[in-house]
C-alpha cells in the first residue's frame, strides 16, 4: 500500500491509510516503521487504518528535507493528533502501538483524552527507565554513533521475535528477520540516537494509566523477555477497563509474528466481525 506525505507540527510525516469506518491508528515499534504492519493489512475490511512512519523514521523527514528525530515521546504523541487533524478525522480513534509505540498512546489517552475511543497497548510498558536503563540507551546511542545502524540490527533482532518458531514455519521467521533488518538499518543515525534519548527521558505513567478509564486491550508476547507477561499481567491489575491476551509462540513483537491472532483479538476487542478478507495477514515485504 502506497504512503503520502503531510506536514505535522513542523515535520513531515509520511503515512499509509486504506479501509473505512472506526479510525484505527497504529504506531510502530522502535527502530522500525510503518511495514511492521503490513501483516495485519486485512483490517481495512472493518477499519480505517492509518499507518504512520513516526517523527523521523522511514519516509518521515523535517521540514528541511533532513531526518529529524523526535524530542520527546509527548512530541510524537501530539504528532498523532495532528495527523488526525490534517486527514480530517473528528471522531475518536483507537489507538494501538508496540512498544515504543505503546509508550505514545497512552501519552495520547493522558494529552488528548477527547481524541480517543479505545487503546491498544502491545509488548510495552507503563514504568520509566531506570537509571541503569538510561545509561544502557546512551551508550547504545554512542555505539550506534561510531558503528552504524547494522550494529543495532543485530543486537535487536534475536531479543524482538521469539525463540520458539512459530506454527508457521522458519522460512517464515526468516522473512521477518529480512524485513527487520531492512526496516532497522534503514533508520537514520539521528533518528536512532534522538529516539533512544526520548526513550530513556519518558515519564512513568503508572498513576496517569490508572487514572485512564479508556477501555484499554493489551497484548504480549508469551515469550517476551523485554516485557514479559507477568509485567502487563500487573498493567492489566491497574487499567480500570484493561484486559490482557498473551500470545503463544510470540516474543516482543506479536502483531507481527502473530498477525492473524491479533487482528481476531483486536476486532473482537472492538465489538467487530472477526472475519477478514482473503488478503493475507503473512505478508512480509
Amino acid at each position: 500500500m502506497p504512503t503520502h506525505t503531510v506536514a505535522v507540527n513542523g515535520t513531515t510525516l509520511a503515512v499509509e491509510t486504506s479501509g473505512s469506518g472506526l479510525p484505527l491508528v497504529l504506531l510502530h515499534a522502535f527502530p522500525l516503521d510503518h511495514r511492521m504492519w503490513n501483516r495485519v493489512l486485512p483490517l481495512a475490511d472493518h477499519l480505517r487504518l492509518i499507518i504512520p512512519d513516526q517523527r523521523g523514521f522511514g519516509e518521515s523527514v523535517g521540514s528541511d528535507g533532513t531526518a529529524a528525530g523526535p524530542a520527546s515521546i509527548e512530541q510524537m504523541a501530539d504528532d498523532v493528533v495532528g495527523l488526525l487533524d490534517v486527514l480530517h478525522v473528528s471522531e475518536p480513534a483507537v489507538i494501538a502501538g508496540v512498544s515504543m509505540g505503546g509508550y505514545v498512546a497512552q501519552q495520547v489517552a493522558v494529552r488528548h483524552p477527547d481524541r480517543v475511543h479505545s487503546l491498544v497497548l502491545c509488548n510495552t510498558k507503563f514504568a520509566a527507565d531506570t537509571p541503569e536503563a538510561r545509561a544502557g540507551r546512551a551508550d547504545l546511542a554512542a555505539r550506534v554513533g561510531r558503528v552504524g545502524q547494522r550494529i543495532l540490527a543485530e543486537a535487536m533482532i534475536p531479543n524482538l521475535l521469539a525463540s520458539t518458531p512459530a506454527a508457521n514455519g522458519q522460512s517464515d521467521r526468516a522473512a521477518i528477520e529480512q524485513l527487520l533488518y531492512g526496516m532497522i538499518t534503514r533508520q537514520p543515525v539521528t533518528t536512532i540516537q534522538a529516539a533512544l534519548a526520548a526513550l530513556g527521558q519518558r515519564p512513568d505513567m503508572t498513576t496517569a494509566m490508572q487514572q485512564c478509564d479508556l477501555p484499554v486491550l493489551l497484548v504480549c508476547g508469551a515469550e517476551d523477555t523485554i516485557t514479559p507477561p507477568a509485567v502487563m499481567q500487573k498493567m492489566e491489575e491497574l487499567l480500570p477497563q484493561g484486559r490482557l491476551l498473551v500470545v503463544p509462540e510470540a516474543g516482543h513483537l506479536a502483531p507481527l509474528e502473530a498477525p492473524e491472532t491479533f487482528c481476531e483479538a483486536l476486532l473482537a476487542f472492538l465489538g467487530l466481525p472477526t472475519e477478514t478478507s482473503a488478503r493475507s495477514a503473512s505478508g512480509t515485504s
